[in-house]
């Protein structure tokens, strides 16, 4: 497993991370395992919510580290907070708050190291944030503080107040998804390529050092589900699957292979449950694509170059 310091703060961590979203109708045995795992291929980073599983997944979790307190020390935990689904989201610093104090108690753990908001607020007081930041910081319960989904004037204002750095924006980005490089490559063209969908968010931050953690890494979007082994993709399966030969490994380490690849140093997400899927996407890490290899896959996924 490859390692990076993450940008402000005193953390090491591995280059990719688990994401928890849907160990929630898994048994303890099955997650204990799963961590583990994860564990002994080198992820010390794992990425839970308040909403995931309606919290049983930070729940069930908060179960593996009742039975094996000693994982704690090996860890950095990060969960979000802010989504009420199907009734608002909420950025009130009363909000936030009592969701960290709720994540905690099913966490069985007295702090997190990261609390991202989860998705933006359209009646967010930053101010408010900010104060509900400083309470968490001093208290001891969050050591620092990032976001997901934001827009980069998004955390401007936030980091207008706040004094802790905006270190990580959760985004959702893979070889077909991939608004925010298209954006960039396809610059004053007139085709629906070129449209700015995101405020030139990839730019804004490796400007800023706030790193990037690539969410449905391998979805096409919600409604077609996956790309890997998808008819509609059959030319970028077919590009995947020859470097996937020759790599001597799967598919999906390669939809990984092609994160990793990009300069802005991303922490992709890992959203399997999984043992031998977990193991087949961490052989990412060992495998650094060509240059033209990564605009192979890019230009299968029907993308133009301009």
């Amino acid at each position: 497993m490859e390692y990076f310091d993450l940008p402000h703060t005193d953390l090491k961590v591995s280059r990719v991370a688990l994401g928890c979203m849907r160990i929630a109708n898994k048994s303890v045995e099955e997650v204990e395992e799963l961590v583990k795992t994860a564990l002994d291929e080198g992820i010390n980073f794992f990425d839970h919510a308040d909403i995931y599983g309606g919290g049983k997944s930070e729940e069930i979790f908060g179960q593996v580290l009742s039975r094996n307190p000693e994982l704690r020390k090996q860890m950095v935990i990060q969960t979000k907070c802010a989504i009420i689904p199907g009734k608002r989201y909420d950025f009130s610093k009363e909000h936030i708050i009592n969701s960290v104090y709720a994540s905690l108690e099913r966490l069985q753990t007295d702090y997190v190291e990261i609390l991202l908001l989860h998705r933006p607020d359209a009646l967010c007081d930053p101010k408010e944030v900010a104060e509900a930041f400083d309470e968490l910081y001093e208290s001891g319960k969050v050591k620092y503080f990032g976001v997901s989904n934001h827009t980069p004037f998004q955390i401007e204002l936030l980091q207008k107040y706040t004094k802790h750095p905006i270190i990580i924006n959760q985004l959702q980005l893979s070889i077909v998804h991939s608004v925010m490089i298209d954006a960039g490559l396809n610059m004053n063209m007139k085709e629906n390529w070129a449209q700015d969908k995101d405020g030139g968010v990839l730019d804004y931050c490796r400007l800023k050092d706030i790193t990037i953690q690539p969410w449905s890494v391998v979805q096409a979007s919600w409604a077609e589900g996956t790309f890997l082994d998808n008819p509609d993709y059959l030319k970028l399966n077919n590009v995947m699957q020859r470097l996937a030969d020759e790599y001597h490994v799967t598919k999906s380490a390669i939809a990984i292979a092609w994160l990793l690849r990009h300069p802005a140093c991303m922490q992709p997400i890992l959203g399997t449950t999984s043992i031998k899927h977990l193991r087949e996407s961490v052989a990412a890490c060992n495998i650094k694509l060509t240059r033209q290899e990564w605009y192979d896959l890019y230009l299968a996924s029907d993308k133009p170059l301009p």
